[in-house]
């Protein structure tokens, strides 16, 4: 029974609660009771007094400032009270907490800095004609960098800080929170085409079987590593990044820096598929434009890449298909790519679990000793119980009432930015922890280079051959007065 209840006060199973708990109370939002439209939310920015704003429009008299001390206060008590369940002494946590949350927080609103998040179909907007790319997920970047400085330079305020850095934590918080947005965009997408979802599905059934087995055994036989890095690039370069990385990590326990290196590649290469795949779609393959949009969502890895991947292919493909007499309705090819990733997220959870049960009974399973039911529970990770709940609750709620579906992308839309806070916090508690000699020295530079082989040696092709044989003449339906392909 002890054994049991130490299972559920974990910092496994607190990120369920905490991400629940955030998610329930964004929920009124869903039927006009705007509860948590006061978080502050970062903008991408030139002047920095529009860094940050309140999450939702019905608190815009809210300054900033006050906007971002409410935010701190509530997620400070939270995490506070969470860490009391946990046996952590207050009075040494919280003070590290504000520090590691105010370091963290600047990192990341420093990353959505226009010059360094703003993506090319952004750049007019700002009146900026040069900008890295990087979205706004640079933040994460940037807070990983500084987590690494003060590491490496300031061990003092490191060890200090090392109280209340609780990476694994922060991140299984932040992934629960997603599975409620997640079933929401499902819902949404449920309304495109059928042939749209079929397509979408069967396509990311197919890449998941190529890609992941492909990228595990170069980075296996190849360069050598250890199945603890191996398998965790293998589900960052083959899903979605960030936290299909995490969530493989968490399923065979490696430790937290594994994924967080592996997930600060996706973001970094993400930016030269932002530049490059739309320019290649629209020379070469405007005349298929599902097959260019299924493309983005299948090669581009991070959601907010992949996105602003879809939107400039569909810009750059309408302008030049209409010289040539073609009009299609907008939107449908940036809805192809959000179709495909959404099922690419989705599918995280299922992949943990397939993952934890190799695990158990194969690599990780002692010659002549059996596998209890329950040793293979506590290795799945509990936050992804977490992720499929909130996930699987706001997915049913919206398909029994269609009417619905609005205002639960909007109440999930209100806790996003603490998704993308505790994201922030992660990578920053990742570099606190992070001694780089030792990273090097376990091959983080042969670990770009396996990424670098495998998206251009074979997962950019075969995401396109994929994409063209599920998509291949499908089009979306003509405005008045256009004519389809």
């Amino acid at each position: 029974m002890a054994g049991e209840r130490s299972w559920f006060i974990s910092e496994d199973w607190l990120a369920v609660w905490l991400g629940a708990v955030l998610v329930l109370l964004a929920m009124p939002a869903a039927a006009g009771h705007d509860l948590l439209g006061w978080i502050a939310a970062p903008q991408v920015w030139l002047d920095p007094t529009a860094a940050i704003k309140p999450v939702s429009k019905a608190y815009a008299g809210v300054a900033p400032a006050l906007s971002a001390l409410l935010t701190f206060s509530f997620v400070a008590t939270l995490v506070g009270v969470g860490a009391k369940v946990l046996g952590y002494d207050p009075r040494r946590f919280l003070p590290r907490f504000a520090v590691l949350y105010a370091l963290s927080a600047l990192c990341w609103v420093a990353g959505h800095n226009a010059y360094i998040a703003a993506t090319p179909n952004q750049r007019p907007g700002f009146g900026i004609s040069w900008s890295l790319g990087l979205t706004g997920e640079a933040g994460f970047l940037v807070a990983l960098g500084a987590g690494l400085a003060v590491s490496n330079l300031l061990p003092g305020l490191a060890a200090w800080l090392s109280a209340a850095a609780r990476p694994e934590w922060f991140i299984k918080t932040a992934i629960v929170i997603f599975g409620a947005a997640m079933g929401a965009k499902a819902a949404d997408a449920a309304g495109l085409m059928s042939a749209i979802m079929f397509r979408g599905l069967a396509a990311i059934i197919e890449a998941y079987l190529i890609y992941w087995a492909l990228v595990y055994l170069l980075a296996r036989t190849v360069f050598g590593f250890s199945r603890e890095w191996a398998a965790p690039l293998a589900s960052g370069i083959s899903i979605c990044g960030v936290s299909a990385a995490i969530t493989t990590g968490a399923a065979i326990r490696a430790r937290p820096v594994v994924p967080i290196m592996v997930s600060s590649l996706v973001v970094v290469f993400s930016v030269v598929e932002l530049l490059i795949l739309p320019l290649a779609a629209r020379e070469f393959l405007w005349r298929e434009p599902l097959v260019a949009a299924a493309w983005m969502g299948l090669a581009v890895k991070t959601d907010g890449a992949a996105l602003a991947s879809g939107t400039i292919t569909e810009s750059l493909i309408r302008a030049k298909a209409q010289g040539a007499g073609l009009v299609w309705d907008p939107g449908w090819m940036l809805n192809t790519t959000a179709t495909v990733k959404i099922f690419i997220d989705v599918f995280i959870g299922v992949w943990a679990l397939v993952l934890a049960v190799v695990w158990a009974y194969g690599i990780d399973r002692k010659p002549g000793a059996g596998v209890p039911l329950r040793d293979i529970l506590r290795r799945f990770p509990a936050f992804v119980i977490g992720y499929f709940a909130l996930f699987l609750a706001t997915l049913l709620i919206a398909l029994r009432w269609p009417g619905t579906i609005a205002g639960l992308k909007a109440a999930t839309a209100e806790v996003d930015p603490l998704r993308g806070l505790f994201f922030a916090l992660t990578f920053f508690t990742i570099g606190l922890a992070t001694n780089l000699r030792k990273l090097w020295a376990e091959g983080i530079g042969r670990l770009a280079v396996v990424y670098a082989v495998s998206l251009f040696g074979f997962i950019l092709w075969i995401g396109l051959a994929i994409s063209w044989l599920f998509f291949h003449g499908a089009m979306p339906p003509t405005t008045p007065g256009g004519h389809g392909g």
